[in-house]
């Protein structure tokens, strides 16, 4: 019922504005408005007559095929109606310039046409349409790619020298950022009269020139030196925070002090720690005893990662290999202990 009305509405009110176009074209100056509003007058009469033959038919074809359409090709059809009217807007007004009735009618016949065309040529590629916009959408709602990570390495690293192995391994991935006050740190104490100290800061000096020949991952010196802060330690934490960077070290101080202040810490000796074989009591191994320990009979040795046994009863094995067998493990700050006894005939 309301559909019916609305389609007598829409083809009276449609009709009506042809008659006024026709009856504005026929006849003089002086005859234009009367045939004008003689034109709105026949218009609308037959509009209301036929318009439920010309325009409902039509309507429940295209209604039914709305209906029908899925989701993306209705979108794709709406966007492509919207570029061809915008594009017959554009060619409207220098077509409106064409001689007699050309620049009344052309106008139209190119909307209609340029309608067509956008909503076929979209309807055609509805199918990449909706995967462009979908892969817009995503790429928008995506978060930021981050920007290269630095890290920043302290005096303590460079001179263990276990860094350049582990980026040699690939666990690194950015640049390795060293400030030029741990440079000239570690020349002082290349340059220092105590032969141990001296030994160490040319150790750190050829780690340094290991990274910067052979490290997978880029070096750079940074003249950045917060002037503010006296110690290495408190500016080595001050510019991790200003750049929102890690530290890599394996001073204990200095992991305590950055984690105060809510700096990310890599430290080594944490690493190597977890990435030590698990051994659980009751295991068997081989290792070679090279001194006495702090109890009675006890002798000590060592696993190639450095990892300490204690091995009750292994006095007598002293500079010998033995075989044993673990008997509790124990974890402490400092690293692991490994607790094992000689296996039976050891002894004898």
């Amino acid at each position: 019922m309301h559909a019916g009305i609305g389609i007598r509405t829409v083809g009276a009110i449609g009709f009506a504005l042809i008659g006024w176009q026709v009856g504005s074209l026929l006849g003089g100056d002086a005859q234009q408005p009367r045939n004008a509003v003689l034109g709105i007058v026949i218009g609308l009469v037959g509009g209301l007559a036929v318009a439920p033959f010309v325009v409902g038919k039509p309507y429940s074809v295209v209604s039914g095929r709305i209906h029908r359409l899925p989701v993306s090709e209705l979108v794709a059809a709406i966007m492509g109606l919207i570029l061809g009217l915008v594009v017959a807007a554009l060619l409207a007004y220098p077509l409106s310039f064409l001689p007699w009735s050309l620049g009344h009618l052309f106008p139209a016949i190119t909307a209609i046409a340029c309608g067509y065309i956008g909503v076929s040529l979209l309807l055609l590629r509805h199918r990449e349409l909706s995967h462009f916009l979908l892969a817009r959408t995503l790429s928008a709602s995506a978060d930021p790619p981050e920007r290269d990570v630095e890290y920043l390495v302290d005096t303590s690293t460079i001179i263990d020298g276990r860094i350049a192995d582990i980026n040699q391994a690939g666990f690194l991935f950015g640049t390795l950022v060293v400030p030029r006050f741990v440079l000239t740190e570690l020349q002082h104490i290349a340059d220092s009269a105590d032969p141990i100290r001296r030994i160490r800061g040319k150790r750190g000096l050829e780690m340094l020139k290991r990274l910067q020949t052979e490290s997978p991952t880029p070096l750079r010196i940074s003249d950045d030196d917060p002037r503010d802060v006296p110690d290495v330690d408190g500016k080595l934490v001050k510019l991790a925070r200003a750049a929102s960077c890690p530290i890599i070290t394996n001073d204990f101080n200095l992991n305590r002090i950055a984690d105060l202040q809510g700096v990310r810490v890599l430290n080594i000796n944490q690493l190597a720690n977890a990435v030590k074989p698990v051994v659980l009591p009751g295991e068997d191994m081989s290792v070679r005893i090279v001194q006495e320990g702090r109890e009675v009979n006890q002798g000590v040795g060592y696993l190639d990662d450095g990892t300490m046994i204690v091995v009750e009863n292994g006095k007598k094995l002293l500079n010998r290999h033995a075989d044993v067998v673990v008997t509790r493990v124990l974890q402490t700050a400092a690293g692991r202990m490994i607790f094992a006894h000689p296996k039976q005939g050891m002894t004898h």
